[in-house]
């Protein structure tokens, strides 16, 4: 049952299942929601070769974004930086939607939570270089605004005119997976009506270059499930979802399950325990057999140690026949982007009723115990499964469900 809070608020004690009312993203596939899915459609891969800027000393592959990024408006020039703009380019599409959730609900009832990864290091980067030459910071630098983890909450909430609660969650590569719960909780106890969840970030030296000491940087396209595969691509990108408690939209978030199992500092458990458990914990949230899921929108890296762990853990709670479908071969590991990305992959393929082909996948791993989609398989796809896993063992699985 669920009752009023003090500040007109609703508060609930059954698990919130808010509607998908709003998306957007941009990654290397394009500028636009509707570049991106039509890139997603034709099966027609962003990567391409590591720009020299990197200097890596062997060949590699990653997922930037096309072309000249739009500045920041002119109010804002002091957020101005790579991931800024990152920021900005993938929230322009939803600035009409967010403008009627603050009509509907107040603009002080409109939460913004964000997942990122590296956050402005990028700029810190450059800033470095730029006092070794010349001993001072360039202008227009500071901690605040060009390299906190938070900067781009500030941003947002000045583009879209947002006066709701604001934070970011940074757990590597479940960041924007993990901002669904987040998400949850807040409309749960009333805080707000309406939340902006999603995740940003940008290439930049750290993540390329510190990818590539761990030796998992894969030289060509990543091929997750591939028995070929031969590691991972570093991509950027931004990704948003607008929750609303009530309203009309593709699809509605069923659940959200979360584990840590803590297993080891980079690999995951060999088994896959703590991916089970948070597939497990979505479904539970939701009331859900694992029967009700058509398709897992896997996490799917490309490394030899991650795909198997999932697969495993897959095969383990849904049986070996579940579709798998891995679309990291067309943007890169978005790192603290990448959780959104793939939840509104999950939500394109339920409007579509098509389940993506997995890029690189073919020849398959045959000793990954499930069923991986070679190439664009129309399906039923009312209820899509979306894992997210990171470092560490901070693992989330998203589920999202047709609209009724």
């Amino acid at each position: 049952m669920g009752s009023c809070d003090g500040a007109g608020g609703h508060v609930s004690s059954r698990p919130v299942q808010p509607v998908i009312t709003a998306y957007g993203l941009c990654n290397c596939m394009g500028l636009t929601t509707a570049e991106v899915l039509a890139a997603l459609r034709a099966g027609r891969s962003g990567l391409a070769a590591c720009p020299a800027e990197f200097g890596l000393a062997w060949p590699a592959t990653v997922g930037m974004l096309p072309g000249e990024l739009p500045g920041l408006p002119a109010g804002l020039a002091d957020y101005d930086s790579r991931q800024a703009r990152v920021a900005a380019l993938g929230l322009s599409e939803l600035m009409g939607p967010l403008a009627r959730a603050c009509a509907r609900w107040g603009r002080e009832r409109v939460a913004v939570v964000l997942g990122t990864s590296t956050g402005g290091i990028g700029a810190s980067e450059a800033a470095y270089v730029h006092h070794a030459r010349h001993g001072r910071l360039p202008p227009g630098f500071t901690a605040e605004r060009s390299h906190a983890l938070d900067a781009t909450v500030p941003l947002v909430r000045a583009l879209a005119g947002l006066e709701g609660p604001g934070y970011v969650l940074s757990t590597a590569c479940s960041s924007s997976a993990r901002v669904f719960a987040a998400a949850q909780r807040l409309l749960l106890l009333g805080v707000c009506d309406a939340v902006l969840v999603g995740g940003v970030d940008s290439l930049c030296q750290l993540t390329v270059r510190g990818f590539a000491s761990l030796e998992v940087l894969a030289p060509g396209p990543c091929r997750p499930f591939s028995r070929e595969r031969a590691g991972i691509n570093i991509g950027e990108g931004a990704a948003y979802c607008l929750l609303e408690r009530t309203g009309e939209g593709p699809a509605v978030l069923l659940g959200v399950g979360e584990s840590s199992d803590a297993h080891h500092m980079t690999s995951p458990h060999p088994e896959g325990l703590g991916a089970r458990l948070a597939m497990a914990r979505a479904l539970a949230q939701a009331g859900l057999e694992p029967a009700a899921v058509d398709h897992v929108n896997a996490h799917g890296t490309g490394t030899r140690q991650n795909d198997s762990a999932e697969g495993a853990a897959i095969a383990g709670l849904f049986g070996p026949g579940m579709a798998v479908a891995a679309t990291k071969g067309y943007t890169g590991h978005q790192l603290g982007a990448a959780g959104a990305t793939e939840a509104l992959f999950a939500v394109a393929a339920i409007a579509e009723g098509v389940a993506p082909a997995s890029a690189g996948a073919d020849p398959l791993d045959e000793t990954i115990p499930v069923r991986v989609t070679t190439e664009r398989t129309p399906m039923r796809t009312r209820v899509v499964l979306s894992n997210s896993f990171a470092f560490g063992g901070s693992n989330v699985s998203v589920l999202v469900g047709g609209a009724p």
